[in-house]
C-alpha cells in the first residue's frame, strides 16, 4: 500500500496509486517520498513493517522530526543532522549506520541513502530509501544496490514527471509528439512509434530513432493497413482497448496473422528489435492510438518498465484527444474570424491595407479584429478591437462585437466616443463578451483633404501616426475604460488630430507588441522605429515588413490596419 499526503507538489504523484505499486512492490527496502519541505508524502508496504507504523500516520509529518533519532532515542540536533542537511540542500547523501523511531518508541538501526527527486533543474522532493541492519551495519554491496535500485526508480519518476510537463506546455499535435520522441529516445527506447486512428484510417504519425538512420523513420510513416478484427498481433489487440503487451525475440518473430500485423512485425524486426512495448494511447474506453517502444539490446524491458510505459500512454493519449479538439475548434474559430475580415474600402484618395496572422501554431486563437467602412455623413469609420480571452467563444463575441458596433456607427452620426459607450451599454445585455480592448475612429475630411481623426479607445494600445517625413509618435489621447468594466455615468472622451498628407496612421491589436521575455516598452519603442523607416513604403509593403522586423515568438493573434493619406494635391488640382 502507498500512503497519500494531503498537500504539496507530492499530491500529483501520490494521485497515481497503481503506477506507485507496480514501481515500489519489488523494493525490500523502506522508501519514503518527501515534498520539498521534508513532509513526507508517500511511503511503501517495507517501510511501514521496518518501522512499525502505518502510512496514515506517517504522511504529512516532518519526517526528520518523526524518525530520526539517536540510538538512545533522543532526538538529533538539527545542526547535526546529516539527513536534515541533505534534505536542506537538496543533495544526495548516505549513512551506512543510523537509527530511526519506530511506532512504539524503539530506535531501530538502519542504513539509508537519499536523493533529490528533480524536473526541469527544479527540485520536487526527495527519496529516502533505508533498510533495517539486524547487525547493527549494512554490508556495503547491499547498501550499493539499494542505491543503484533507487536512482533508477528516481531517474523513471523524473521522466514520468518531465513528459507530463512537456504534454501539458503545448496544444499543437505534432509538437506534443516531437516532445515525446525527444524525452524517450534513447532515454528508455532505441526506437518509438506512435499510430493514431484518424478518419482515413490507422496511421503511423512518428517513428524515431538514431539520428544517422533518418530514412529509415520517414520510410515508415503513412496510412497503416486496417485492423482485422480477427487478428489476435499485439498492435491489433492494443487498438481495440486491451492493456500494454511486452514482446521478446520470440513474439517478435512470430508469423504475422494480417496485413497490419505484418507491417508492425517488419517494422521490428527491420531494427532488429529484441525487446518491445506496445501499450494503448489513452484509456480502453477511449484509444486515440498506440505507442510502440522498441529496444535493440540490453537489457529488454521488464515488468516494472512496461508499468511505466502504460501510464505514459495513458497521459499521452489524453494529451492527444485534447490538442486534437483544440485543433478543430481552432479551425473555427479562425475561419469565423477570417469569414469577418472583409475586403477594405478604399475611399477616394485614401488608401488602406490590413493584415490578420493567427496565433503560432499551439497556441490559442482569439477575437481580434479590423474593420473599416464608409459613413453616411461621407467620414470612413476605422475599428481594432480584441475580445478578452483566446478561445471559440472569444472568436464568437468579437464577431457580436464587430456587427453591433458596425450598426451603431452607421445608425448614429455621433462622435466615436458616444458611439462607444451605446455599445458598452449593450454588452453585457446581448452578447456574453466578459471585456474587449478597441479604437472607433473616424477619418474626417473633403476628398481632397486636408483630413483628421477622430477616435476614442477602450483600453487598446495607442495608435501610432508616422509622417512622409519618418517622424513617428503614438497617439496616447482619447484613452478610457475597457469594454465591459461599466462606466457607471461617465463617459470616454475623445481626441482629433489633423492627419499631415502623406502620413500613415497604424492600428494593431497587442499580439504584435506583447511578445514574451520582452518588455512592453522594448516593443513600442521598436515598433515605432520600424514603422518610421518604412514611412515612404507602399501600405503592403509596410504591413508585411512591420510583421517581418518585430520579434518573433507572439503566442497571440494579430490583427493591423494601415491608413495612408495621400501628399497634398498640386495647386492646380485643388
Amino acid at each position: 500500500m502507498i500512503g497519500n499526503a494531503a498537500g504539496g507538489q507530492g499530491r500529483e504523484w501520490a494521485a497515481r496509486p497503481e503506477f506507485w505499486r507496480e514501481v515500489f512492490d519489488h523494493l525490500s527496502a523502506g522508501l519514503a517520498v518527501l515534498d520539498p519541505c521534508g513532509r513526507i508524502v508517500a511511503v511503501n508496504l517495507a517501510a511501514g513493517e521496518l518501522l512499525g507504523r502505518t502510512a496514515s500516520a506517517m504522511t504529512g509529518q516532518d519526517f526528520h522530526s518523526l524518525l530520526h533519532h539517536h540510538t538512545n532515542g533522543a532526538a538529533i540536533p538539527d545542526k547535526h543532522c546529516r539527513l536534515l542537511m541533505a534534505l536542506t540542500r537538496r543533495m544526495p547523501s548516505s549513512a551506512e549506520t543510523d537509527s530511526f523511531l519506530s511506532g512504539d518508541g524503539r530506535p531501530i538501526p538502519v542504513s539509508w541513502f537519499s536523493s533529490p527527486l528533480t524536473r526541469n533543474g527544479h527540485v520536487l522532493g526527495t527519496t529516502v530509501l533505508f533498510t533495517g541492519d539486524t547487525t547493527g551495519r549494512e554490508t556495503e554491496e547491499g547498501l550499493a544496490a539499494h542505491v543503484i535500485a533507487l536512482e533508477d526508480l528516481a531517474d523513471r519518476l523524473t521522466l514520468a514527471a518531465e513528459i507530463a510537463t512537456a504534454l501539458a506546455q503545448t496544444l499543437d499535435t505534432e509538437e506534443a509528439i516531437a516532445r515525446l520522441g525527444r524525452l524517450l529516445v534513447p532515454r528508455l527506447a532505441d526506437w518509438l512509434a506512435i499510430d493514431l486512428r484518424r478518419k482515413e484510417g490507422i496511421r503511423r504519425v512518428a517513428v524515431v530513432g538514431p539520428e544517422d538512420r533518418d530514412g529509415d523513420q520517414k520510410a515508415w510513416r503513412g496510412l497503416l493497413p486496417a485492423a482485422d478484427e480477427h487478428s489476435r498481433s499485439a498492435l491489433v489487440r492494443v487498438l481495440r482497448g486491451g492493456g500494454p503487451v511486452l514482446l521478446g525475440p520470440k513474439e517478435i518473430a512470430t508469423p504475422p496473422d494480417s496485413p497490419l500485423a505484418a507491417v508492425q512485425t517488419g517494422f521490428l524486426q527491420a531494427l532488429g528489435a529484441v525487446s518491445a512495448v506496445i501499450v494503448p494511447l489513452g484509456t480502453a474506453q477511449q484509444v486515440t492510438g498506440a505507442l510502440t517502444l522498441a529496444r535493440t539490446g540490453d537489457p529488454p524491458f521488464d515488468a516494472t518498465e512496461v508499468a511505466l510505459i502504460g501510464d505514459i500512454g495513458r497521459r499521452v493519449g489524453l494529451a492527444i484527444d485534447n490538442t486534437l479538439l483544440f485543433g478543430r475548434q481552432r479551425e473555427i474559430a479562425e475561419a469565423m474570424q477570417r469569414n469577418l475580415l472583409i475586403a477594405l474600402p478604399q475611399p477616394g484618395r485614401l488608401r488602406m491595407a490590413a493584415r490578420y496572422q493567427p496565433a503560432a501554431a499551439g497556441s490559442q486563437v482569439g477575437g481580434d479584429w479590423y474593420d473599416a467602412f464608409p459613413l453616411r455623413d461621407g467620414a470612413t469609420a476605422l475599428v481594432i478591437g480584441d475580445v478578452v480571452g483566446h478561445d471559440l467563444a472569444a472568436a464568437a463575441g468579437m464577431a457580436q462585437l464587430h456587427g453591433m458596433l458596425r450598426s451603431l456607427a452607421w445608425d448614429r452620426m455621433r462622435p466615436p466616443s458616444a458611439i462607444m459607450d451605446r455599445l458598452d451599454e449593450a454588452i453585457p445585455v446581448i452578447t456574453n463578451v466578459p471585456m474587449a480592448t478597441a479604437i472607433y475612429a473616424r477619418v474626417e475630411g473633403p476628398e481632397e483633404g486636408p483630413w483628421r481623426l477622430r477616435w476614442t479607445s477602450a483600453g487598446h494600445p495607442p495608435p501610432l501616426l508616422i509622417t512622409r517625413e519618418g517622424r513617428a509618435e503614438y497617439l496616447e489621447q482619447g484613452q478610457g475604460l475597457l469594454l465591459g468594466t461599466g462606466l457607471d455615468g461617465a463617459s470616454r472622451p475623445d481626441a482629433t488630430i489633423p492627419l499631415p498628407p502623406g502620413s500613415t496612421l497604424f492600428l494593431y491589436t497587442d499580439g504584435l507588441i506583447e511578445v514574451p521575455g520582452t518588455e512592453l516598452d522594448t516593443s513600442l519603442l521598436g515598433l515605432r522605429r520600424h514603422a518610421a523607416a518604412l514611412a515612404r513604403h507602399s501600405l503592403d509593403d509596410f504591413c508585411d515588413q512591420i510583421l517581418a522586423r518585430m520579434p518573433a515568438g507572439t503566442m497571440d493573434d494579430i490583427a493591423m490596419l494601415a491608413v495612408r493619406v495621400p501628399a497634398a494635391a498640386p495647386p492646380g488640382r485643388r
